[in-house]
């Protein structure tokens, strides 16, 4: 019963943007639950959906902050932005 109540309360955020570190702790217990076989093939490909967005979600995020990073170094450049 409570892993029902987990689920469904993961998927009552499922359209919520987690920050870094909640996505990769979901991935990492999706991973360990399809490689436990704890998932019938329904919810197995509900969770590889779900890895996807979360995927997408990491690798946006981490674009971001090398955005971020990047504009931080040329603003330190005297001069400012040189692009």
């Amino acid at each position: 019963m409570a892993r029902k109540s987990a689920e469904h309360e993961a998927a009552n955020t499922a359209d919520e943007a987690p920050n870094f570190e909640a996505a990769m702790q979901e991935l990492e217990t999706l991973v360990d639950r399809m490689e436990q076989g704890q998932v019938s093939l329904e919810d197995s490909l509900k969770a590889f959906e779900r890895g996807r967005a979360l995927v997408t979600r990491c690798k946006s995020i981490l674009e971001d902050a090398e955005r971020r990073i990047e504009q931080m170094g040329l603003d330190a450049l005297p001069g400012g932005d040189r692009n």
